[in-house]
């Protein structure tokens, strides 16, 4: 089955609102919203990271956002639950907004066969175990030779030694700037370093950082692969493969991290 599509992120948001991708969203109610916060540093590293992600709900349907933690205001929960998903499409924080669509379509077309996904299990582990079974299989969505350089928007440890494996260059960049574990330097400016890489690996925070657009149309314009990480936006970001995006590996809520338990990652696009 083909589920639809769209070409870009506003002729998505556009296409809900429209009623192009299932029910009027202003039926679809918030039944729930919560953030969840974490720090990690995982054993045998020198470096930790933070993680806050805002998640809203409908019926048995989670769609969320990450942002720099500290970032949203009080009682942003309070204001998503029990708004319409429509209202909340307009809402003045690029988070709520992209939380919001990801919430409806999560419900509207959830991940399976059905949406296009091919559901790939993640097995029970440590956090590092589990840090770099996804990031094994992230990279494996990317179709580009030995030699060819990535670059990786949104910087994972266990990505970057993912594609060391695979003989992939690799040009970090993410917001908060600052040193690999290694202690490579890590760009901030992301569209800088367009032109001189053969491929994009971007983590679905850059659809609530307001940085995704600038990638997606550099990637169609080009015909590079991009390939996505999603928590942020799990189900948005299948929607847009065929319009720059080339494949997805959607997981959403409650994240890998979360637990030691087994796990789905749905797979959209890629090698087969």
């Amino acid at each position: 089955m083909t589920a639809p599509a769209a070409a870009s992120y506003e002729d998505l948001v556009a296409g809900v609102l429209a009623g192009r991708f299932g029910p009027d969203p202003r039926t679809r109610h918030i039944a729930m919203a919560f953030t969840t916060r974490q720090s990690v540093r995982h054993p045998g590293r020198g470096s930790g990271y933070r993680n806050e992600v805002l998640s809203l709900r409908i019926g048995a349907a989670v769609g969320s956002c990450a942002v720099e933690p500290g970032e949203l205001p009080a009682g942003v929960v309070d204001d998503c639950v029990g708004a319409d998903v429509a209202a909340l499409l307009g809402h003045p924080l690029p988070p709520v907004r992209v939380a919001a669509l990801d919430t409806y379509l999560m419900a509207v077309l959830p991940h399976g066969p059905g949406s296009g996904a091919r559901p790939l299990p993640l097995q029970a582990g440590g956090s590092l175990e589990k840090s770099r079974a996804r990031a094994r299989a992230v990279v494996g969505l990317l179709d580009t030779p030995p030699g060819s350089t990535v670059l990786l928007v949104g910087v994972v440890n266990s990505l970057l030694e993912a594609l060391r494996e695979r003989g992939l260059a690799c040009v970090p960049c993410d917001l908060k700037g600052g040193t690999t574990e290694w202690g490579e330097p890590v760009r901030t400016d992301a569209p800088a370093e367009l032109e001189r890489c053969d491929a994009i690996l971007a983590s679905g925070m850059t659809l609530g950082n307001g940085s995704f657009e600038p990638l997606r149309e550099h990637a169609l314009r080009h015909g590079k692969p991009l390939v996505v990480f999603a928590q942020t936006g799990s189900a948005v970001l299948p929607r847009l493969i065929g319009a720059g995006v080339t494949a997805v590996s959607a997981e959403p809520y409650p994240f890998f991290w979360l637990d030691g338990g087994a796990g789905t990652l749905h797979r959209y696009g890629g090698a087969l």
